[in-house]
């Protein structure tokens, strides 16, 4: 069973004491749920080797993000964010689906997951089974580029090849304009398409899986609480405490690979 624990203000929070207990909490509730919404955060991509952001050690407490006026104003911010992006290649390049995004293929197979809204840019879900079309992307991907004014779209093998000679991001040729990753920055809009999907996907879920977040991205973090709101049920499995704890129905807070790794079917 899982434990329930008191916290100040007299909010009570289920937190599972132990990973047997959690995966079996957990598959209670996946097996009485028709549609299940995964949302998921960096915490599910670690243990595929792509470097965590935000976490103490984290690459943004290395190196500054980039905001996007400065990437739009500045051909040194444009020169120094592929190089950054350049340095990271290895580990994206060769990162394989974990454990967690093996499970959530699996939840989709069986039909349970019609889609998939992530805050994470590594592509690991298309490579895990996931159709494309069915992985909601709201940070973007790092995977490939493209062209900010025409939308073209780039391979970083081809950006990487015009770059090297003399460490300069390159311009589209079509249009002339600034060609960068096809992520968010911070100042960026978020995509709007990707934010009316995900909200509509949340308002049909009956169970919200909250995965390796720490949710404190806004707009997205609000996901989990309107989700609750809409009477699905709330499980959140990360390693560290988020704010909205207090309203789930269960909190796992164990390795996500190790609870997730008893979904996977073959």
């Amino acid at each position: 069973m899982a434990a329930w624990a008191a916290f100040g203000a007299g909010i009570i929070i289920m937190i599972a004491p132990d990973i047997k207990s959690a995966i079996e909490h957990l598959r209670r509730l996946i097996d009485a749920s028709n549609v299940i919404l995964p949302f998921t955060g960096a915490g599910i991509s670690t243990e595929c080797g792509i470097p965590d952001f935000r976490s103490p050690g984290g690459l943004w407490s290395k190196n500054q993000p980039i905001p996007f006026d400065a990437f739009i104003s500045s051909q040194e911010m444009r020169d120094e964010a592929w190089r950054r992006r350049f340095v990271l290649e290895e580990s994206f390049a060769k990162a394989q689906p974990g454990r967690g995004h093996l499970a959530l293929a699996s939840l989709y197979r069986a039909g349970k997951v019609p889609a998939l809204v992530t805050q994470n840019i590594d592509n690991l879900h298309q490579a895990s089974g996931i159709a494309a079309g069915d992985v909601v992307e709201l940070h973007g991907n790092t995977t490939y580029a493209l062209c900010l004014d025409c939308s073209a779209r780039y391979a970083l093998s081809w950006v990487k090849q015009k770059f090297d000679p003399h460490e300069r991001a390159p311009d589209c040729p079509d249009c002339g304009g600034f060609i960068k990753t096809a992520t968010i920055s911070f100042g960026q809009s978020m995509p709007a398409e990707a934010m009316r999907r995900a909200e509509k996907l949340t308002a049909a879920c009956d169970l919200f899986l909250a995965i390796g977040s720490s949710l404190v991205v806004w707009p997205a973090a609000g996901f989990p609480l309107m989700a609750k709101r809409n009477g699905a049920g709330l499980v959140i499995i990360n390693r560290e405490p988020t704010e909205f704890d207090g309203i789930a129905d269960l909190v796992v807070r164990d390795d996500i690979g190790d609870v997730l790794g008893a979904f996977i079917s073959h």
